[in-house]
């Protein structure tokens, strides 16, 4: 096992990798000078001064300030990204990125985990923006809104999932971008299977701006809509005639788990807790009976307000069916309560029986910030389960 090493002198950066192994370090010398990257050749970066810019075989210049941090955020639109695997579709304003399900996305069952889904929406979402040449310093910032103080967030989320990608799949991720309102801005996203293009997810998203200083939300200034605006396509992945207000739950909810702590590691670049660790909270007042026999269908989210590293929060979930007829608390209940009909011959029970294992099983979650006082929201959710499926639907 290698191990990597930083060596930055004053008047030099250097970036090398050398072996645990002193009489190895010919070799791995040898082997540096072959190492391949995506298929082309290179040899090891090295920047001379801290305030030169070095030009690197991944095609982008990387430019190392005298505060020692290094950008190669691009400045003009780019419309292939190979390292990425990406590329901009929809006429010039989509973008499209391949991605191979790796081994630490996927769960026991060798399928894509629902929080892995979401990180790769997150990253096509920020690497689009990458492409668009709109990015700044900042979270997914343009340039405009950095100038404003400014940070996008979402404020609602709809996910729904087919199936999920399997270890070593290979998927493509589409993303875009629309008009919400007058303020506000829509991001949607397809992920299909590269091999069949078998739709496996789709998701749409609504955000807006806030203020990064005094954390209130603000109107887009023209100088952002005149940015963000020729990017805005009449498409969406899902089309919702009306959308269904989700309840607030009480501390009377079936399922609570209290005291609940962020990590530093938590936080993301907007010193917030991203959204992805929220779903985390919300899933782990699911019934492992649902988790063990089920899959989540659909997510849709929210977004109340932000959560930081000092808050305790408490997930609350309600069930919105009867969970007897889904076989939570008592397997046998169905069973005993069609063969208590007299009338119904075996093929209506077998029937029944088999259209209430296929219902989709729906809880209602809020996740809060405990209080002295009062317990203020931070998201509302609902999940949305069916039966896992045991056999893959599609060959590559």
């Amino acid at each position: 096992m290698g191990a990597i090493t930083f060596s930055y002198p004053a008047s030099t950066f250097l970036v090398r990798c050398c072996s645990m192994k002193e009489n190895h370090d010919q070799h791995m010398q040898q082997l540096n000078s072959s190492i391949r990257t995506n298929g082309s050749f290179r040899s090891p970066v090295k920047v001379e001064s801290l305030s030169q810019t070095a030009t690197t075989t991944f095609g982008q210049a990387v430019t190392i300030g005298g505060n020692g941090l290094r950008q190669n955020i691009p400045t003009k639109k780019q419309l292939v990204d190979p390292h990425r695997q990406g590329l901009i579709i929809e006429g010039g304003v989509g973008y499209r990125q391949t991605v191979v399900i790796r081994s630490y996305e996927v769960g026991a069952d060798k399928t894509a985990t629902l929080e892995s889904i979401l990180n790769l929406l997150q990253e096509t979402a920020l690497n689009h923006v990458w492409m668009s040449g709109l990015l700044s310093d900042g979270f997914g910032a343009t340039h405009g809104m950095v100038r404003n103080d400014l940070i996008w967030v979402v404020s609602r989320m709809q996910v729904l999932i087919d199936y999920y990608p399997i270890w070593g799949e290979v998927v493509e991720i589409d993303t875009w971008v629309g008009a919400s309102g007058k303020n506000g801005m829509r991001r949607d996203w397809l992920i299909r299977s590269q091999a069949t293009g078998h739709i496996f997810a789709r998701a749409t998203s609504t955000w807006v701006m806030m203020n990064r200083k005094t954390r209130r939300l603000s109107k887009m200034p023209e100088e952002v809509r005149a940015e963000v605006a020729p990017w805005f396509i009449e498409k969406q992945a899902i089309k919702e005639d009306a959308q269904e207000k989700i309840a607030k739950l009480d501390k009377e909810a079936k399922y609570i788990n209290s005291d609940l702590k962020p990590k530093r590691s938590d936080l993301d670049m907007n010193q917030h807790v991203n959204n992805v660790k929220y779903v985390k909270w919300m899933l782990e007042t699911i019934p492992d009976h649902i988790l063990e026999g089920h899959q989540l269908s659909g997510i849709t989210l929210e977004y109340r307000r932000e959560c930081g590293s000092s808050d305790i929060v408490q997930s609350l979930c309600e069930p919105e069916d009867d969970e007897i007829l889904h076989g939570v608390v008592e397997p046998d209940y169905c069973t005993n309560l069609l063969n208590g009909l007299s009338l119904a011959s075996s093929d209506v029970i077998n029937g029944a029986l088999t259209c209430l294992e296929q219902r989709p099983i729906r809880y209602t979650h809020l996740l809060q910030i405990k209080g002295e006082k009062q317990n203020d929201e931070i998201v509302r959710g609902r999940t949305r389960w069916k039966r896992k499926i045991t056999t893959v639907p599609f060959s590559t």
